[in-house]
């Protein structure tokens, strides 16, 4: 079984930056391909990034240009690097994981069978 715990989340003044990181455990964590979405109040998920274990990366619309995701394979980690913020990012983030992803299907949710709890992100204008 694979385990995702989310942190870094906490309150930033729009314009500002925060880091997430998200924490695996599992075997064959390393194999996997990732993702980061989010949910704000009254909102569907949505898509946010994806990294596949070779280190091919997609964004969201929405977030390219100031969102990049990363991984670190040796500490079994994954980022979400977090710049020029804006209130309308405002979200609980959640970190996800399969162990297969079908390109075409990257940005939705039903692809990926691992979700870790969440972290809140609040910007404040």
């Amino acid at each position: 079984q694979v385990q995702l715990v989310e942190s870094g989340g906490g309150l930033v003044q729009a314009g500002g930056s925060l880091r997430l990181s998200c924490a695996a455990s599992g075997r064959t964590v390393r194999s996997y391909a990732m993702a980061w979405f989010r949910q704000a109040p009254g909102k569907e998920r949505g898509f946010v990034g994806v990294i596949t274990s070779a280190g091919s990366t997609d964004h969201a619309d929405s977030v390219k240009g100031r969102f990049t995701i990363s991984r670190d394979y040796t500490k079994n980690m994954v980022f979400l690097q977090m710049n020029s913020l804006k209130a309308e990012d405002t979200a609980n983030y959640y970190c996800a994981a399969t162990s297969f992803l079908r390109w075409a299907r990257r940005d939705s949710e039903s692809e990926f069978d691992y979700w870790g709890q969440g972290t809140q992100v609040t910007v404040s204008s």
